[in-house]
Order: C-alpha cells, then sequence, then structure tokens
C-alpha cells in the first residue's frame, strides 16, 4: 500500500508533473508474469523515474547500506528507499553475491519484475562500462526474459555529488524483449555467462548510443578514489 501511494499519490504526479519524461516502449514489458528490467545506470534518480512509468511494481536490489543510516535522514533514506521497491543486499562479494542472486530469484518466483542495473554501479562519466555476470545466471536459472530499458539524460538531472536535481525532461527507452532460452542449463558456464551478459550490454548500448567501454565500472571508481587523495 505505501509504495502505491507513493508512485500514484505522491512522487508519481509530482515528478511526472516537474520533469515531463518521455518513454518509448513501454508496451514491450509484459503484464503478467515474471521478468527482468535490465537497465543502463546514469543516476542515483534511475530507480525514481523507471518504476514510474511501468504498470507493474518493480523491485530493484540496492546495498544495504542505504537501510541501515541512523537518524532522520537515516529513516527518510530508509523509507524512501521501501517506497521506490527496493530490496537490501549485500555487495561485498564471496556468500554476499550468492545471496543476491537467491534475492533476486525470489522476486522472479513470485512472478515479479526485478530491476537490475548490469554495471553494478553508476556510470562515472555517462559512458557504458562492462556488465556484470550475475544478471545472466538470473536470466538462466529463472528462464524469464530479460528487456532492456535506457535513461537518456538523467545524468544531466541529477550528476554524482549534487544534493538537488536540476529540471530537465528524461527519457526511458524499452527494448524489446531478449530470449536467451537457447542456454538453459548452461548456467554454470562462465562464457555464456559472459556470452549473455554481452549480448545484453550491446542491446542497451544500441539503444543508448553511450560509448562502450570495455572495463568494469567499479574500477574507474577505485582508480579516480586513488587520484583524488
Amino acid at each position: 500500500m505505501f509504495y502505491w501511494i507513493m508512485k500514484n499519490v505522491i512522487v508519481g504526479p509530482l515528478v511526472t508533473a516537474i520533469f515531463r519524461p518521455w518513454v518509448v516502449g513501454a508496451e514491450n514489458v509484459p503484464a503478467h508474469g515474471p521478468a527482468i528490467i535490465a537497465s543502463n545506470h546514469l543516476s542515483v534518480i534511475d530507480s525514481i523515474f523507471l518504476p514510474l512509468y511501468l504498470n507493474r511494481r518493480i523491485s530493484f536490489l540496492a546495498k544495504s547500506d542505504y537501510f541501515t543510516g541512523k537518524g532522520i535522514k537515516g529513516w527518510a533514506t530508509r523509507a524512501f528507499m521501501t517506497a521506490t521497491g527496493q530490496i537490501p543486499i549485500d555487495r561485498s562479494g564471496g556468500k554476499a553475491s550468492e545471496a543476491s542472486l537467491n534475492t533476486g530469484l525470489a522476486v522472479l518466483g513470485r512472478g515479479e519484475l526485478l530491476g537490475i542495473y548490469p554495471e553494478g554501479t553508476r556510470s562515472p562519466d555517462a559512458r557504458m562500462y562492462r556488465g556484470r555476470t550475475g544478471v545472466a545466471r538470473m536470466v538462466l536459472e529463472a528462464r524469464v526474459p530479460i528487456i532492456p530499458v535506457v535513461m537518456v539524460n538523467t545524468e544531466h538531472i541529477m550528476p554524482i555529488g549534487t544534493r538537488l536535481p536540476h529540471i530537465k525532461r528524461p527519457g526511458l527507452i524499452f527494448g524489446e524483449p531478449l530470449d536467451f532460452s537457447r542456454f538453459e542449463g548452461l548456467e554454470g558456464d562462465r562464457f555464456i555467462l559472459r556470452s549473455v551478459t554481452d549480448e545484453l550490454m550491446y542491446e542497451l548500448q544500441r539503444l543508448s548510443q553511450q560509448k562502450y567501454v570495455d572495463v568494469y565500472a567499479t574500477s574507474v571508481k577505485d582508480k579516480q578514489a586513488r587520484v583524488s587523495r
């Protein structure tokens, strides 16, 4: 109920009136049944715009740090993340990665939509980076369609490091569902997982026209952090 109220009564109408987003291809999202919505990731507000323009609820896997803050700010952040359908996960790797996978599979097992950012983090410079293979494992294990979607212009609305958004018009482009059923039963093959992930990233790059960089975005961020010290 809280999700519905925030989406349809409070946040949705306000965001629509202020930013006037344009949407293409929303009919590519299935009306029923489980599916993965895989998006590029340009800004923290991607997780606001994307749920607002789907007729169905969508759940995202979000780092658990967003849910553990203290005080009024911590409460507000938790409330916001819950309202936008985000589920806390531990991204520290190892067993935590397996737990994240299982959390996503549980969402799909309930017949719901699961939102994933295959790059694993926001782009540091609006370019598209190499995808993580966790999304491929979910697709093959759950045997669900995956719908690519690209966010347009959101990096200019809420650039990294800013607290207040700029009033600019964003866009959302939903591509046609990708079918990887030919790889069913091969979710344990790391070469297949990389192939599936790369095919998905190629489609996202085609839809977005972003420049593609074949390294992980986290590596670039780590390098930037070392230089800035």
